[in-house]
């Protein structure tokens, strides 16, 4: 059946579905109002070489944090879903990634641990675009810390996210996407030598339908 789980999550702020294949292509549909963030899914997808699909659409009359924290929070779910039991995965994975004058490193481990250190190095500046129609289209920052914190927190992973240096938060929050999808690459990855093996002293890892913690 492969590694792929799908989550519809409804509230009174946000619909978000998504469609997750870890053993993808780099694949991404994207249903998504916000458009840097979308830039970045995308990202996400085609480093890591996940399939994914999202529709969502939230209360972006409020601001944007709803709709991306709640997008990593059903991301994170997906992971947690398709991993199940987590037999034979490397668990760990992490990566440094360069991006012209940035610099950003990743490090995650899948151990039912939910924890996030972030450090991005943002100047808390919006990111500002301009649609066709000439209107500008604003990006705060600061919610991409949230997107991560509810990934991590669903998926429960332990991800250390930090910019090592760099100029431009648009390469930055690229960079950390892009080293983050990877080292989540490399984590899920198989060992042949222990494929139905639970990766864990304990015998167990703690997963989509098992919470609690685990070394």
């Amino acid at each position: 059946m492969g590694r792929i789980a799908e989550i519809n999550r409804e509230t009174k702020e946000t619909q978000i579905f998504i469609k997750l294949d870890i053993d993808g292509k780099g694949e991404a549909k994207l249903e998504y109002p916000v458009g840097f963030m979308s830039h970045m899914l995308n990202t996400f997808a085609r480093h890591g070489l996940f399939n994914i699909e999202v529709c969502a659409k939230g209360d972006l009359e409020v601001d944007q944090h709803h709709l991306v924290e709640d997008t990593g929070i059903v991301l994170g779910q997906c992971f947690a879903k398709a991993l199940g039991e987590k037999r034979g995965i490397k668990r760990n994975g992490s990566c440094l990634f360069p991006m012209d004058e940035c610099l950003a490193r990743a490090a995650v481990d899948i151990s039912g641990r939910a924890f996030l250190f972030f450090d991005g190095q943002l100047s808390g500046s919006p990111l500002v675009s301009v649609l066709g129609s000439g209107k500008e289209h604003k990006f705060q920052t600061d919610v991409v810390e949230d997107f991560w914190q509810g990934f991590s927190g669903a998926a429960g992973c332990n991800l250390h996210l930090e910019v090592l240096r760099g100029r431009s938060d648009h390469h930055k929050i690229e960079a950390l996407f892009k080293a983050a999808s990877r080292a989540l690459r490399a984590a899920c990855g198989i060992d042949d030598r222990v494929k139905n093996i639970i990766p864990s002293t304990k015998g167990t890892l703690p997963g989509f339908d098992m919470p609690g913690v685990l070394v």
